[in-house]
């Protein structure tokens, strides 16, 4: 699989913002001063200094590297550019893990077109790991060296084991649908935020399930794993690069047994 946009130079900007937002983030990581705000009025969405100071640093790269290119991110919102490419930033995917100093957070990179995301990656600075997924395929590379990604082979629902973040997945009517599918599977662990996504590229477990998604949540998972042999879609089948409800499925068979009870919620 190719795709015209695809180059040596994408990769290389792809892994120096990887590098500046490790370089940035690592210091605030299970310190004292996070500089932790919430961005709601009432309840918790947390948003640190290391979120913004990583961000920053990613499009400082941009700018200097690919001007041309658009960007969205999660802190400093759209930039327009000229190229019809679009890189799609979450400095910090599982900020309250983050807080928390659980190593289940991540930085999300993607680049897309009108189409939706043919590269990313999902970059764990505290292990060392860096899921990287590309038209030609899908690697890790970690404290152990470099490996191919590949999603599981098909099972059954019944031996499956399903990830998610929050046990209220979603909003109240999203409940229903996801648990309906983890009272079939033989496992669901929850807490994972981004490094569900990569597990599940690197052929680990075979579903994750969530809802209330933006885009810049799920864009970097559906290129690591589609490289990987696995799909992403909404709830219906539909894409879902926007953000929303995402079904992400080691394989087809696995995606189709999920697909059949999340419909009816």
């Amino acid at each position: 699989m190719s795709h015209p946009s695809f180059d040596a130079d994408v990769r290389r900007v792809a892994h120096l913002m990887a590098d500046a937002a490790r370089a940035v983030i690592l210091p605030y990581f299970r310190g004292a001063d996070l500089g932790t705000q919430s961005k709601l009025a009432e309840g918790y969405d947390p948003v640190t200094l290391a979120d913004r100071a990583a961000e920053e640093a990613m499009r400082e790269i941009l700018a200097q590297q690919r001007p041309d290119d658009a960007i969205l991110g999660e802190e400093f919102g759209h930039k327009p550019g000229s190229s019809g490419l679009t890189w799609v930033l979450d400095p910090i995917d599982g900020t309250r893990g983050f807080v928390s100093g659980t190593p289940t957070w991540g930085v999300l990179i993607a680049l897309s077109d009108a189409n939706g995301p043919f590269y990313g990656i999902i970059d764990q600075p505290y292990i060392g790991e860096r899921f990287e997924g590309a038209p030609d395929g899908a690697v890790m590379t970690g404290p152990l060296g470099q490996r191919a990604l590949r999603s599981c082979a098909p099972r059954d629902l019944s031996a499956a084991i399903v990830l998610t973040t929050f046990p209220e997945v979603g909003a109240p009517e999203d409940h229903a649908g996801f648990h309906a599918v983890a009272a079939k599977a033989q496992l669901t662990r929850y807490g994972m935020d981004c490094y569900a996504y990569a597990l599940l590229a690197a052929g680990q477990v075979d579903l994750v399930i969530e809802a209330g998604l933006q885009s810049y949540d799920i864009q970097a998972p559906i290129a690591v794993i589609q490289a990987a042999g696995g799909i992403v879609t909404d709830w219906r089948g539909g894409p879902v690069h926007e953000g929303g409800r995402a079904l992400a499925a080691a394989n087809p068979d696995i995606h189709a047994q999920a697909l059949e009870i999340l419909r009816k919620h």
